[in-house]
């Protein structure tokens, strides 16, 4: 009998996967020391961006029944 594999739950909560398979991250600099960027990089950083390639394999092991 095989065991299931446990997802782990930072990573879960981290990224996501989109449905042609592509690992999704958010993109860093929006939390703090808004006030002096400019409202047209604020609004940049608000989207989603893809996960480095050398990093996909390493993630997607943490994500096994792709979240």
């Amino acid at each position: 009998m095989r065991t299931k594999l446990k997802t782990h739950r930072g990573a879960a909560k981290r990224f996501k996967i989109t449905g042609t398979g592509k690992i999704m991250r958010k993109q860093a600099g929006k939390r703090h020391l808004l006030t002096h960027k400019e409202a047209k990089r604020k609004r940049g950083l608000g989207g989603d961006a893809p996960v480095h390639p050398g990093e996909v394999s390493a993630i997607a092991r943490l994500l096994p029944y792709g979240n």
